[in-house]
C-alpha cells in the first residue's frame, strides 16, 4: 500500500507540474515559424538578428526561414507554413485586395500587421550621357522595370502612370538589379528601377565604375501616387549615397512590414512586439537595420490591412496609436 500511495504522489505532482508549466493552453508558449527572404538579400540576416534577440528576451522559439520573399511569404502564412513574416506594405496591399501579384489566387486575409520597420526606397537610376532629367523623359527610353511580375515591376508602372506614361510607351526590358547594372554598363539600357533599401548594392557598384544619376519624384506626381496608393511615402535619399550623388533625391518608398498569422495568440504578439522595440539596439548589433526601428514610424504607412489586436494594445500603451 505504502509503494502505491508513493506512486500516485508521483504521478500527481508530475501532472501537477505538467499544469503548471504549460499543459493549459493559456500557459503554452508558442513556435513561431519567420519566412524573410533569400540569404543574400536584407530580409534573411535582418530577420535573424530579430529572432535572435526576441527569442533571447522573451522565451518565444523563432525559427527562421530563407524564402523567395514578400509574395511568397504572404502565400507561406496563408497556408499556414509559416506565422510570421517580412513583406513589402505594396505586396501586402495587393494580397488583401486579390489584385497585381495576387489575382489568380484572389483576397488573401489571414495575416495581420505588426510593425513598418524600414524604408523600401524607389530609386530611378539613369545614365547622365542620355540627357534623361526627368522620369517624364523616359518616354520612349530603354528601360528596365525589374522582373516580370515582381513588386518594383508594378512599383514602375504606378510611378510612370503619375507621370501619364505607360509601359508601351517605353521600351521596356524586365531584368532584376544587377542584370539591370550589367544592361546599364553596356549601353542597352537608359534607365532602371530600383525597389530596396538606399544604397542598394548593385547600384553601388555600379556608381564606381560609371557616373549616374538618380531622379527626383516630383512633388505633384508624388501626391498623386499616394493618393492613388496609400502604401507609399515620401522619401529623401541623402547626398552622398552614391558616388556623385551631390543632393539628395526627393522620391517615395514603400515599408518592409513585420506581418503575422491571425491566428497567433494576442499575449504572444504583444510580447513579440515589445522586444521589437524595447530591444532595438541589441537587434541592431546583429543588423544594421535594427537602427532603422522607431515605434512613430512603425505605425505609418501600413495601408489596409489591420494590426493584430496584440501589436495594436502595445502601440496604444506607449502612445503610437489611439
Amino acid at each position: 500500500m505504502k509503494k502505491v500511495g508513493l506512486i500516485s504522489l508521483v504521478l500527481l505532482l508530475c501532472l501537477g507540474m505538467s499544469v503548471f508549466a504549460g499543459g493549459s493552453r493559456d500557459a503554452e508558449v508558442e513556435r513561431i515559424r519567420f519566412a524573410t527572404g533569400g540569404v543574400a538579400g536584407v530580409y534573411y540576416p535582418f530577420g535573424t538578428a530579430i529572432a535572435t534577440t526576441v527569442t533571447e528576451r522573451t522565451g518565444i522559439p523563432i525559427t527562421v526561414q530563407a524564402t523567395g520573399a514578400s509574395r511568397a511569404n504572404i502565400l507561406l502564412l496563408h497556408s499556414a507554413e509559416v506565422e510570421m513574416a517580412l513583406v513589402q506594405t505594396d505586396v501586402m496591399d495587393y494580397a488583401w485586395r486579390g489584385v497585381n501579384l495576387f489575382q489568380a489566387e484572389g483576397e488573401i486575409r489571414s495575416f495581420r500587421a505588426v510593425a513598418a520597420l524600414y524604408s523600401e526606397v524607389c530609386q530611378v537610376i539613369v545614365n547622365p550621357a542620355s540627357g534623361i532629367r526627368s522620369i517624364a523623359d523616359l518616354r520612349g527610353r530603354n528601360v528596365s522595370v525589374g522582373d516580370v511580375g515582381s513588386g518594383v515591376e508594378f512599383n514602375a508602372r504606378q510611378i510612370l502612370e503619375a507621370y501619364g506614361i505607360t509601359f508601351d510607351d517605353i521600351n521596356r526590358q524586365n531584368l532584376g538589379f544587377g542584370p539591370s547594372a550589367d544592361a546599364f554598363r553596356d549601353g542597352r539600357i537608359d534607365a532602371f528601377f530600383v525597389t530596396s533599401g538606399a544604397p542598394n548594392p548593385a547600384v553601388v557598384d555600379l556608381a564606381l565604375g560609371r557616373d549616374i544619376l538618380v531622379l527626383n519624384v516630383s512633388e505633384a506626381s508624388a501626391a498623386r501616387l499616394i493618393q492613388n496608393h496609400p502604401f507609399y511615402s515620401r522619401y529623401t535619399i541623402p547626398a552622398g549615397t552614391y558616388r556623385g550623388q551631390t543632393a539628395p533625391v526627393s522620391t517615395v518608398a514603400v515599408r518592409a512590414t513585420l506581418v503575422v498569422s491571425e491566428e497567433l495568440r494576442e499575449d504572444t504578439v504583444y510580447n513579440l512586439t515589445r522586444a521589437l522595440f524595447q530591444y532595438r539596439n541589441e537587434i541592431a548589433l546583429g543588423h544594421a537595420r535594427g537602427n532603422d526601428l522607431d515605434t512613430a514610424y512603425a505605425v505609418q504607412g501600413i495601408g489596409i490591412v489591420p494590426f493584430h489586436p496584440g501589436a495594436q494594445n502595445y502601440f496604444r500603451e506607449i502612445g503610437a496609436l489611439r
